[in-house]
């Protein structure tokens, strides 16, 4: 099956809300998709964000970002009134300004909660019934608030932070107004999520998510789950994940968030896994899971550290993880995101699940022609990239890096850095891969300002949104004609 598709989160689409939601516009790109030939949409996490609004660093690996609400949609079911007084004030809307955004937009979703509660209370008892982590969740939301934001591990109630069942029932009690209101916002995001993968899948469409290997050190997840993580009786992470000091880094890259307790998921099954991965079938049709070395072997560096120096390789759960996954869930459509520091345990992981790993063209032209990122190297297998969230866009890498310009002008046969993202397109459609996937920025052949993120850098990250109108039946049109050549997405299918 030759798949063809785009990489671009909700965050990211155009509207007047400060932020792409799952409304009239998120519909509007199933439209362009379908259009152009595509049959996969990617997006990244798409969970609570927390530290520097990075969707890695979530407060739940189960539970929606709110801030992706259709107000509009909401208007439209009559759970909210919205006047003029209520139109987002954000100067740029080419960049999400979550500063304004986030007061902004909690306070319209407290008025329809207040206003429309009791009309929904009936589904959203039965949402909570059905996904019992809501409940966990909305009492985290609502106590993290109560204590002014501290991380749970410092909550001044001994029995909330170990969750006796006295302190349980006296902060639902106590928080009962916020409780109710995260159970209420979740209860939005899934409805609307749902409908917009009906809506995409009805039209050939399938949404391809992004899950994190790891948790945030704040979250729903270590405050209800502590065993699963190495913590002390505190709370506090014993080790933390991150990467080797290598040609990039000379520190290596200190991530911070705790790591698995490998022995008790074990012991226990894999069941908190495979609850986890269930929530994101749920959600998903196709989940890349991010840091798929993690599995193979993982590097641990002490909690506290300044730097990764420190740290030391420590080995996976490997296949039996996977073969309690698939025993649960074989209907699991995974990709391996394998890029980084892949060894022959990794290799061998991935070849016995048979996943489908990465490969990044941007990351072709860094090395001599056996680079295993260029499409001659490629095998049917994989998903082939332009770039990824983590890159640079094709325009602005080329503007940057001579050697990589002069390389891939030699290699694909193009002039000028203009021309680079659309050649760069074809090289990994026209590929043996299976799967090609591109960054609606490549697309668009945008430079540097539309990068999504800088690893390694808090700050200015997340916001890039596109423009209203950027995603032209002219450009969709070129997209499907280049489906078409290349025998890729809707194409392929009907041709079978």
């Amino acid at each position: 099956m030759r798949n063809s598709g785009i990489l671009m989160h909700i965050s990211s689409l155009p509207g007047p809300e400060g932020i792409g939601t799952l409304g009239r516009e998120a519909v509007e790109f199933v439209d362009f998709l379908a259009a152009s030939g595509m049959n996969r949409w990617q997006v990244l996490p798409v969970g609570p964000t927390g530290y520097g609004e990075s969707p890695y660093q979530s407060y739940s690996s189960f539970a929606g970002n709110v801030l992706f609400i259709s107000l509009e949609e909401l208007q439209k079911d009559g759970l909210l009134e919205l006047k003029k007084k209520d139109t987002f004030s954000g100067s740029n809307r080419d960049h999400v300004d979550f500063e304004r955004l986030i007061p902004w937009k909690e306070a319209l979703l407290r008025k329809s909660c207040k206003a429309s509660y009791d009309r929904v209370s009936t589904e959203v008892d039965a949402f909570v019934r059905i996904h019992p982590w809501v409940m966990d969740y909305a009492l985290f939301m609502a106590a993290k608030k109560h204590f002014g934001g501290l991380p749970w591990s410092s909550w001044p109630d001994k029995g909330l932070r170990t969750r006796t069942d006295a302190a349980l029932k006296k902060y639902e009690s106590l928080l009962q107004e916020d409780v109710r209101y995260h159970l209420y916002t979740q209860y939005l995001f899934r409805k609307q999520w749902d409908a917009l993968k009906r809506y995409a899948n009805e039209r050939g469409i399938l949404l391809f998510g992004d899950m994190p290997i790891y948790v945030a050190e704040d979250s729903a997840d270590t405050w209800t789950h502590p065993k699963v993580f190495q913590l002390n009786q505190r709370g506090i992470p014993k080790r933390v994940a991150g990467v080797p000091p290598d040609f990039f880094s000379e520190d290596g890259q200190l991530w911070g968030n705790p790591l698995y307790d490998w022995k008790y998921l074990s012991d226990t099954g894999y069941q908190w896994w495979i609850d986890r991965m269930r929530g994101a079938t749920e959600l998903f049709d196709l989940i890349r899971i991010d840091h798929f070395i993690g599995f193979a072997n993982y590097f641990s560096i002490p909690y506290g550290a300044l730097n990764a120096r420190g740290g030391k390789w420590v080995v996976g759960p490997g296949r039996e993880l996977f073969e309690a996954l698939r025993k649960s869930l074989p209907q699991l459509n995974i990709v391996a995101e394998d890029l980084g520091c892949v060894n022959d345990r990794v290799r061998k992981l991935l070849n016995w699940c048979g996943y489908p790993g990465m490969k990044v063209l941007s990351f072709g032209f860094g090395g001599d022609e056996s680079s295993e990122h260029l499409p001659a190297q490629y095998t049917k297998n994989m998903v082939a990239y332009t770039g990824t969230h983590d890159n640079d866009t094709v325009r602005g890498m080329l503007a940057a890096d001579r050697k990589a310009l002069a390389k891939s002008k030699k290699w694909l046969g193009y002039r000028r850095i203009t021309e680079g993202p659309w050649v760069f397109i074809r090289a990994i459609m026209a590929s043996c891969a299976d799967t090609a996937m591109v960054p609606m920025q490549d697309i668009l052949g945008l430079n540097s300002a539309a990068r999504m993120n800088r690893p390694g850098t808090v700050g200015g990250n997340w916001k890039w949104r596109m423009k209203r109108g950027a995603a032209t039946q002219a450009l969709a049109e070129k997209l499907d004609k280049l489906n078409r050549e290349t025998h890729r997405g809707r194409h392929h299918e009907r041709e079978q």
